[in-house]
């Protein structure tokens, strides 16, 4: 058995390519802009056709990923911790409407 090292964005990006993961949206900002890079240059992320976009800002990828997860599929959205403010009014709504698929908000 082999074993990888992995930084922790790289980490986060592979545990959620095991966990199943269908797409992934993010506006880039460091440190969060390594997770989503890792999955659209993994061979999992690819052969596994992992839906990925840069979005124009957070709250469009937060609405990308919230739409995905409404679909029923398993879906992560990545920005800076102030992203979230830009993000605040879907990530209440979705606080509200709940989620059929996997969503997970890494800020």
């Amino acid at each position: 058995m082999s074993k990888t090292l992995f930084l922790g964005d790289e980490a986060l990006a592979q545990a959620a390519l095991d966990a199943g993961l269908s797409g992934v949206y993010a506006y880039p900002g460091t440190p969060s802009t390594e997770i989503t890079e890792f999955i659209q240059n993994s061979k999992q992320g690819r052969e596994g056709k992992v839906h990925s976009i840069w979005a124009g800002n957070e709250k469009t990828a937060m609405e990308s990923a919230i739409g995905m997860s409404y679909a029923g599929k398993r879906a992560m959205v990545c920005m800076k911790h102030v992203g979230l403010n830009v993000a605040a009014d879907p990530f209440m709504n979705a606080s509200i409407t709940g989620a059929n698929g996997g969503l997970v908000v890494v800020a």
